[in-house]
């Protein structure tokens, strides 16, 4: 009996604990909500503490079109050859002129116009990852035996909520940029997997985060809502907008790392956007903000 009573004060404790945990994530999914009310998109976010195991998310099973967030699959599958010995990072391949098709996004086209070089395979992986470069993506698909392979690999991973039937060329048309999909809640899993190692070996899960982490591209998405120099391994996504001035979509998931050491998956999507490119990016940026200050300001209280 005088256990039991002892006990009873640590149990009402941990219930106090639990309910204040519960209501600090409530209070993050209505103000995510209230970021979203007003807007002329349609999102889909997930959010995952990595060593604390805490998750939301809105319309986190809803498909969404990847954008080039799906070069994040493609980089896994390229470096799966890596691990299993058939390719390496100092591999060089020969890219030709007629490869760099001329109406799309490329750093690597504008460096090289005349093609016809020979390019290592730790090149093509920073141009398509890091500066999201629409010929590297494609170059390493063709190679891999195109978007069938990848389609395998990720759901060898136990992903099922992702299709893959276009690559980016094929994406130049308007109806295919809705072909590509996936989840909120299917891109933490697979980012979750990825950073703690169950995807690839040590060296290439480290060598992929940090070509994520060196990322050009959307610095006034994500990280903008974020502190500078806050450590984010991420991956954007984003279309042209059509006549009626609609985006199909803009996106941004990745992994933050949080002043404590500890880590946090967000992925955004959002889709059918009739707002303008500015108000978009600052909508993802809220959401990267309001997810940054319930880490690191509601759950310490």
């Amino acid at each position: 009996m005088y256990c039991t009573k002892k006990l009873i004060p640590l149990i009402i404790l941990f219930a106090a604990h639990l309910n204040i945990k519960a209501q600090s994530a409530e209070n993050l999914r209505t103000q995510l909500q209230k970021i979203l009310s007003t807007k002329n998109a349609t999102a889909g976010i997930s959010v995952k503490g990595i060593e604390d195991k805490d998750t939301l998310s809105i319309n986190g099973n809803l498909n969404m079109p990847m954008m080039s967030v799906f070069k994040f699959h493609i980089a896994l599958a390229v470096l799966n050859k890596v691990d299993q010995g058939k390719w390496k990072l100092d591999q060089k391949f020969f890219v030709k002129k007629e490869e760099l098709h001329p109406d799309t996004w490329s750093p690597m086209r504008d460096e090289f116009p005349d093609g016809n070089i020979y390019l290592t395979l730790d090149q093509l992986l920073r141009y398509t990852v890091s500066h999201s470069d629409n010929n590297g993506c494609d170059l390493l698909l063709n190679r891999l035996g195109g978007t069938e392979s990848v389609q395998k690999f990720i759901n060898k991973q136990g992903i099922r909520d992702f299709v893959i039937k276009v690559d980016e060329q094929q994406m130049s048309s308007w109806e295919n940029l809705y072909v590509n999909t996936t989840t909120p809640l299917a891109t933490t899993e697979l980012l979750e997997k990825f950073y703690k190692g169950k995807v690839l070996k040590k060296e290439t899960t480290r060598y992929l985060y940090q070509i994520m982490v060196e990322t050009s591209r959307g610095i006034t998405w994500m990280k903008a809502g974020l502190p500078k120099d806050t450590e984010v391994a991420h991956r954007t996504g984003i279309s042209s907008t059509n006549e009626a001035n609609l985006r199909a979509a803009m996106n941004d998931v990745g992994i933050v790392k949080l002043p404590d050491g500890k880590h946090f998956i967000l992925s955004v999507y959002l889709k059918n956007i009739t707002e303008e490119r500015a108000e978009t990016e600052k909508i993802i940026a809220d959401i990267a903000k309001a997810v940054w200050n319930y880490y690191t300001i509601e759950k310490k209280n």
